[in-house]
């Protein structure tokens, strides 16, 4: 029989372990040893967690398979993982409408409506924008590096600087988004409403998001020496980005906004001729379909980390962190941490927080967090190390969309410009140690 009564035990973290050292390592190996491009994305990051799978299976013999696999299934069928993976699909289906036209749209309004000079703090904004409407930093980047390298080959403002204020941008928006799988994992994992957590990220991002844009134009005015960069645009294609951005921050249900922002991308781009009526259907599974890695991760990792509870891994990090972090604060700063050590090792920041999410709850319980705030420092620290980190999927995005034109640059040229990740981990750390919970 299940047992619910469960002493610490480290060695049921050996599945995690596992898949750290075989995704971690065999990353290391791909990126930096064979130089095979993208090497991190590359590995087949479901098959590893299968084998993190089968180690945990394989572990607390006393236990049959048919526990097991009962366990496995609680933990998959929990109402907020059920959430959780039909938001994924759903947030899949309006960026496979929405498509690249609407987010190019807000970009080259905003350009040429602001002078020249003050094109990479634009650049910065429109990333927040773009990302907080699409849910996705990858695709942001995708989609406005492209326009990051003529605007710096126009008016003469460094490479660099250009492209890491559209990664900026873009973990900005990762962060807040209402529709972000960040914030869908960690706001279904931590059982809270995502406008309860998206006001405790914003008063966070907020302060880093405008010294970043004064940094920004400081730099730029300093060193302007060219012209604008003006392109078509169609200001009906924003719309959908809009609708989202206000019905999400208003508090109007997830999948409700969702469906509003599905039903207008689609009107509105079949009546701009952006998009064939036969082709309609075919983005709306390409979309979801985008979303079934991250989908299925969620299905694995909850079934992992529901054996690692039973066998006593859960106490035992819960054990660690009481005995090194003291205090509420201390256990902000330790859920913070925690998440963090997640992203370095997967290079995924909805990967960490889906694995650290189980922890962190039960973190939130002992030192009395409320679930926002868990919620908050989650999806927050998540998005600072994912933004920095030279191996993750948006830093090589970039380098790669820079690359296809023609330009080189590298993860190390970027880095010292990423004021925004640098500046909303200070601020996490301000609002942690120095304002005081109501």
């Amino acid at each position: 029989m299940i047992d619910n009564k469960k002493a610490g035990n480290p060695a049921a973290l050996l599945p995690i372990g596992v898949f750290i050292v075989l995704y971690l390592g065999l990353g290391i190996l791909f990126e930096y040893v064979l130089k095979i491009p993208m090497g991190f994305y590359q590995i087949p990051i479901v098959v590893v967690f299968l084998v993190a799978l089968l180690v945990a299976c394989l572990q607390n013999k006393k236990l049959p398979f048919d526990d097991k696999a009962v366990l496995m299934g609680k933990g998959i069928g929990d109402k907020n993982i059920v959430y959780m993976l039909l938001i994924f699909l759903e947030a899949g289906i309006f960026v496979g409408v929405a498509g690249r036209s609407s987010a190019e749209s807000v970009a080259y309004f905003m350009l040429s409506v602001v002078p020249a000079q003050f094109s990479v703090a634009v650049l910065f904004v429109v990333s927040c924008f773009i990302s907080l409407a699409m849910g996705t930093s990858v695709g942001t980047i995708t989609l406005i590096t492209p326009i990051a390298v003529p605007v710096a080959a126009a008016s003469g403002f460094s490479l660099p600087l250009c492209v890491a204020s559209v990664v900026g941008g873009a973990m900005f928006g990762d962060n807040l988004s209402f529709i972000s799988d960040t914030t869908i994992a960690a706001t279904n994992g931590q059982g809270c409403e995502m406008k309860d957590k998206f006001r405790e990220n914003f008063k966070i991002a907020l302060p880093a998001a405008i010294v970043t844009v004064v940094v920004i134009l400081v730099l730029s005015i300093s060193t302007y020496s060219g012209s604008a960069v003006n392109r078509p645009y169609d200001l009906l294609q924003t719309v959908p980005y809009l609708l989202v951005l206000i019905c999400g921050i208003v508090g109007v249900n997830v999948f409700v906004v969702l469906l509003i922002g599905i039903v207008s991308a689609a009107v509105i781009m079949l009546a701009t001729g952006a998009i064939a009526p036969t082709n309609l259907l075919s983005a709306m599974g390409g979309g979801a379909s985008g979303m079934f890695e991250t989908a299925m991760v969620a299905i694995l990792v909850s079934a992992i980390c529901a054996l690692i509870r039973e066998n006593g891994g859960f106490e035992a990090i819960l054990s660690w962190i009481t005995r090194v972090f003291k205090g509420k604060k201390g256990g902000q700063l330790g859920i913070g941490l925690l998440v963090g050590i997640m992203d370095i090792a997967t290079a995924n920041n909805t990967v960490a927080i889906v694995m650290a999410n189980p922890i962190a709850k039960e973190m939130s319980d002992t030192y009395g967090i409320a679930p926002r705030k868990t919620a908050s420092l989650l999806d927050t620290f998540s998005c600072v190390f994912q933004g920095i980190i030279p191996y993750g999927a948006q830093m090589l995005v970039a380098i790669s969309a820079a690359s296809e034109l023609g330009y080189s640059i590298t993860a190390f040229d970027i880095i010292p410009f990423l004021f925004y990740p640098f500046l909303l981990l200070i601020s996490s750390l301000v609002f942690i140690f120095a304002v005081k919970d109501k």
